[in-house]
C-alpha cells in the first residue's frame, strides 16, 4: 500500500479515535500505529530496515575504515553487519516494531517527564514559583508577564528540550494567572512561543543541530540566523497570543499535579515566608547550565585540529562536565535541590513531601504513555517509506522555491508524525545534496536550514507530544489546544518562512 494512503489512514484514525469514538490519546496513537505497521509493504521495510542499518554501522565504525583495516576490510565488515542487522529487523512483527518505537521514545523522554514533573510539583508547594513570579512582575510589570514568560521560554530551550522547559515555566505562569486574576491563555501560550521556535531553529536541541550539520553549516552562524528569524517568529506568535487572550477564556482547572485551592494558599503567603529568588530559580537554572556546560565541551573538541592538544584543565574535569550534563541527571539534580527545598518548608514533612511526589509521578506518567506512543505511531509512518515517497516530489530547481518545497515537506511530515526534530531529520537528508554543493545555491545553505526549522512548527496537533504536555500540564482541553496553539504554530511557521526568504533575498551571503 502506498505510504501517502497509510499516512491518510493514520491521521484519520488518530483523530477519529480522539474526537468521535472519545478514545485517549494513548489508545488513538497505539491504534493508528499498529494500522500503519500492518499496512507497511515488505519492499518498504527493506528499504527502511537498509538504511537503518547502514546508519547505525556508520555510527558505531565510522564512514571510512580506520588505520589497522583496509577499504576491502571496512566494505566486508560493512556488508556482514548491514545483512545481519536487515534480517533482525525484518524477523520483527508489526506490534514489535511499534513497541520498540515506543520503548526507544519512552528511553530518551521518561526520566526527563518524569523529573520534570516532580520540580514543577515542588516549586508549587514550596513556594519557588510564586517566589519567581512576584520578582519578575516587580521587575517588569504586569503588563510585560507576556514578554518574559516567551523571552525566558526562548532562552530556556535553547539546551533544554521544550517539553522539559514547558514543564518547568507551567507552574509560574498559574501562579501569575492566580494573582493577575485574567491573561492565562496569553501566560501560555507566550511560552510556547519562544520555546517551541528556539527548540527548532537554535543549536545544541537536536533538529538544528543535525540539520546544521546535514548541511555544513558552522554552529554559529545557525545559532544567530536561528536566534534572528526564531524572535520574528516568536514575536508574530505573541502578537497572535495577546490577540486570542482577548476573544478566549481558559480557565484554571484542578489537575493531579496542583489543586487550584493549593495554588491559592500559595499566593496569599506574605514575601519572608517564601525561598530566596536564587534559591527558587536554582531547579530551572541549574539544568540549563550543566548541560549548555557539556555541549560547550563537546563543540570545543570537535573544533580541534588534527594533533592540537586540548587545555589540561579541561581535560582534566571533561569527566565531571560529560556526567553532570546528561539531560537526565541534570535534571535528576535539580529534582533533588526542588525536593530539598520543599521538605525545608515549614509544616512540610516526609509524608507531604512524598504525597506531592506521588502526584507529580502519576501526572507525568500519563504524558510519558501518551508521548512514548506517539513515538511508536512516528515509528510505523517513518517504515512506511514515506521518506522515499517525499524525496522523489522533489526537485532540482535551487531558488527561492527550494525554501518553500523544503518548508512545507518538513511540515508534511512534522504534521503526520508529530515530532518536529524527526521532520527534520528526515528532510535534511533529502535535500542535504543540494546543500553541499554550494555552486548550485543562490544563497547560504544556513537559508535552507532554517526553512527545514521553520517548517517543523506547523502543525501542532494530537500527534505532537508537545501539543498533549501543553494541553495536560496546562489543563486545556484537546478542543482548546486546537484553538489557540495549533493556528499560532502555523503563524509561527508562516512568519519564519518570510523572514528567512527575506534573508535569502536581501542577504544571500554568497
Amino acid at each position: 500500500m502506498s505510504p501517502i494512503v497509510i499516512l491518510i489512514i493514520s491521521i484519520v484514525l488518530v483523530v477519529a479515535g480522539i474526537l468521535v469514538c472519545k478514545l485517549h490519546a494513548f489508545l488513538a496513537l497505539l491504534l493508528a500505529a499498529l494500522v500503519a505497521a500492518f499496512l507497511t509493504s515488505g519492499e518498504a521495510l527493506d528499504t527502511y530496515a537498509l538504511d537503518e542499518a547502514e546508519t547505525e554501522f556508520e555510527s558505531l565504525f565510522g564512514q571510512r575504515p580506520g588505520d589497522e583495516n583496509t577499504q576491502a576490510e571496512y566494505d566486508e565488515s560493512k556488508i556482514e553487519f548491514v545483512d545481519k542487522y536487515k534480517a533482525k529487523f525484518l524477523k520483527r512483527s508489526p506490534m514489535s516494531r511499534v513497541a520498540n518505537g515506543f520503548g526507544a521514545t519512552c528511553g530518551k523522554i521518561g526520566i526527563l517527564i518524569a523529573m520534570a514533573s516532580i520540580i514543577g510539583k515542588c516549586m508549587l508547594d514550596s513556594g519557588s514559583a510564586d517566589r519567581i513570579v512576584r520578582t519578575v512582575l516587580k521587575k517588569l510589570g504586569q503588563k510585560n508577564a507576556g514578554v518574559a514568560f516567551m523571552g525566558s521560554g526562548f532562552l530556556l530551550s535553547i539546551p533544554v528540550f521544550f517539553d522539559t522547559v514547558f514543564y518547568l515555566m507551567i507552574p509560574l505562569a498559574k501562579a501569575t494567572r492566580i494573582r493577575v486574576g485574567k491573561n492565562y491563555v496569553l501566560y501560555i501560550m507566550a511560552i510556547v512561543a519562544g520555546g517551541s521556535m528556539a527548540h527548532s531553529l537554535v543549536p545544541p536541541t537536536p533538529g538544528p543541530l543535525i540539520v546544521a550539520e546535514e548541511f555544513n553549516v558552522s554552529l554559529i552562524s545557525m545559532i544567530i540566523a536561528g536566534c534572528c528569524v526564531g524572535l520574528c517568529s516568536s514575536a508574530a506568535g505573541l502578537t497572535f497570543a495577546a490577540w486570542r487572550n482577548r476573544t478566549m477564556e481558559v480557565p484554571l482547572r484542578d489537575s493531579a499535579d496542583a489543586k487550584l485551592e493549593d495554588l491559592e494558599a500559595q499566593t496569599q503567603k506574605a514575601d519572608n515566608e517564601l525561598p530566596s529568588f536564587l534559591v527558587s530559580l536554582l531547579p530551572i537554572i541549574l539544568p540549563v547550565l550543566l548541560i549548555a556546560a557539556a555541549t560547550a565541551t563537546d563543540t570545543y573538541y570537535k573544533n580541534l585540529s588534527d594533533g592540537q592538544a586540548p587545555a589540561e584543565w579541561l581535560e582534566s574535569i571533561k569527566p565531571t562536565v560529560k556526567t553532570l550534563g546528561d539531560k537526565n541527571i541534570a535534571l535528576i539534580l535539580a529534582g533533588i535541590i526542588a525536593m530539598a527545598t520543599l521538605i525545608s518548608r515549614p509544616g512540610i514533612d516526609r509524608k507531604k513531601m512524598a504525597t506531592a511526589i506521588s502526584g507529580a509521578l502519576a501526572s507525568g506518567g500519563i504524558i510519558i504513555l501518551i508521548t512514548s506512543a506517539g513515538g511508536g505511531f512516528g515509528a510505523a509512518i517513518r517504515q512506511s517509506g514515506i521518506k522515499e515517497v517525499v524525496a522523489g516530489s522533489g526537485g532540482d530547481a535551487a531558488t527561492l522555491g527550494t525554501l518553500i518545497m523544503a518548508f512545507f515537506l518538513t511540515t508534511l511530515i512534522r504534521t503526520a508524525q508529530g515530532s518536529s526534530t524527526v521532520a527534520m531529520i528526515t528532510v535534511a537528508s533529502i535535500f542535504a545534496p543540494l546543500a553541499l554543493a554550494p555552486d548550485l545555491l543562490p544563497y547560504h545553505p544556513v537559508y535552507l536550514a532554517l526553512a527545514v526549522g521553520c517548517g517543523s512548527k506547523p502543525i501542532a496537533w494530537m500527534a505532537d507530544s508537545g501539543f498533549w504536555v501543553i494541553c495536560k500540564m496546562s489543563g486545556m482541553t484537546e478542543a482548546e489546544g486546537l484553538r489557540t496553539v495549533t493556528p499560532m504554530s502555523i503563524v509561527m511557521g508562516l512568519v519564519g518562512l518570510l523572514a528567512t526568504l527575506i534573508g535569502a533575498t536581501c542577504f544571500p551571503l554568497v
